[in-house]
């Protein structure tokens, strides 16, 4: 068995659209990044890639290099799961904590848990959770949003 921890921050801007797991959010603002900014499965991918010892997504998917410009982020996670499967590791669990005051979580996340499930493939557990950050910070003050990510791995 291998654990693995993955972080990702995105700002929050208009004119973007919010996708959280591979969902859209309505939501008035989004997150900008290089690709569409779903800070979960960013978390999620490199909390995978490091439990298996693999390169983290900044160096699958470097923002340097303009064909991943806006890329949907359910293909960054879907590597990582092949990638992973490929150096011999199932995906035995993902714990996953969104931190942002708005919007909230709870009504979106069975939508992001069947998302995330969709793109493993087979039987892992999949938890997500929101939380928010005291209204202090960037975070706090609703210009951003950011994820931590566990990944519980076993050799094939």
């Amino acid at each position: 068995m291998r654990i693995g921890i993955g972080y990702d921050i995105h700002r929050l801007v208009e004119g973007r659209k919010l996708f959280l797991g591979g969902v859209q959010i309505p939501y008035s603002k989004g997150l900008i990044g290089h690709s569409d900014g779903d800070v979960l499965l960013h978390s999620a991918s490199d909390a995978i890639l490091g439990a298996a010892g693999l390169p983290d997504i900044g160096e699958l998917f470097p923002d340097t290099d303009f064909k991943y410009k806006n890329m949907d982020s359910r293909n960054i996670f879907s590597e990582a799961v092949r990638i992973c499967n490929q150096a011999g590791f199932t995906i035995v669990s993902l714990d996953i904590v969104v931190i942002c005051e708005e919007p909230k979580i709870i009504p979106y996340k069975h939508s992001i848990i069947e998302s995330i499930k969709s793109l493993i493939g087979g039987t892992s557990h999949v938890n997500v959770k929101g939380k928010t950050n005291e209204r202090m910070g960037d975070l706090g003050s609703g210009n951003a949003i950011a994820c931590i990510s566990v990944a519980l791995l076993q050799e094939i």
